[in-house]
């Protein structure tokens, strides 16, 4: 039995618009980078500030919010990615990310203590919740076009 080719354009249409539905449900939203960058920078100046009280309650919220924040966005989520459809080019952008911000913000805290600057670590920090906050939608944008160039009849 032969399928009419309209049928198999439609059945292609409508399967490219829930790959487009689930790779939009799974990324990760603007908002989550925007707030992990803001606990990042209150931890970091928690811990700093060497006082005992506030590195513990900075510990406490700093620990409480990523796990709100984990929580919102894997309950956001319907369905899990599966590895092999971000494949390599996705997985070597999130550590390339990855890399520069780590890079940059211990880079940049190093040569602030070393320049004498105060709180060189919480300073050093903020270029990198920008980062995030700025990076991390372009990183997801980047995700949602490796993933939607991928075959829709790949290996399993």
């Amino acid at each position: 039995m032969t399928i009419p080719p309209i049928d198999a354009e439609l059945a292609l249409a409508e399967i490219r618009i829930r790959r487009e539905q689930v790779v939009g449900a799974n990324l990760v939203p603007a908002w989550f980078w925007v707030a992990i960058g803001g606990l990042m920078v209150m931890f970091v100046a928690a811990v700093e500030s060497a006082r005992p009280v506030f590195v513990a309650v900075g510990s406490v919220v700093y620990a409480l919010g990523l796990a709100g924040l984990i929580l919102a966005v894997v309950r956001r989520g319907r369905v899990q990615v599966r590895p092999s459809l971000i494949g390599a080019r996705g997985a070597l952008a999130i550590a390339g990310f990855t890399l520069v911000l780590v890079a940059a913000g211990v880079g940049l805290g190093l040569l602030l203590e070393a320049a004498g600057a105060g709180w060189p670590a919480t300073i050093g920090c903020v270029p990198v919740a920008i980062g995030l906050a700025a990076g991390g939608p372009l990183l997801m944008s980047y995700l949602r076009r490796v993933m939607l160039s991928r075959p829709l009849a790949g290996s399993r």
